[in-house]
């Protein structure tokens, strides 16, 4: 996992999912991956405290890599590489 925001890795793709609640982000999450490729990198962004779990169970379920998590005054961000 990236230790710090300066290191951010590149995205190939990315899904704004503020102001939806669980499980809309996970949902929005499985539509967006289906149109992607292994080894590419999604970066999710997100208001729900509850993707805190809900991404890295996504990850670990599917075999994605979660590369960054942060957390920022109310606002997640998430870098997803697909396995």
């Amino acid at each position: 996992m990236v230790d710090s925001a300066d290191s951010l890795p590149a995205c190939d793709a990315q899904l704004d999912t503020t102001g939806l609640y669980c499980p809309e982000p996970i949902m929005l999450m499985h539509n967006k991956v289906r149109d992607m490729h292994a080894g590419e990198v999604l970066k999710v962004v997100a208001s729900d405290p509850a993707t805190t779990r809900d991404i890295p169970k996504f990850c670990s379920f599917l075999g994605h890599e979660l590369l960054y998590q942060q957390e920022d005054d109310g606002s997640y961000l998430y870098f997803i590489r697909l396995g």
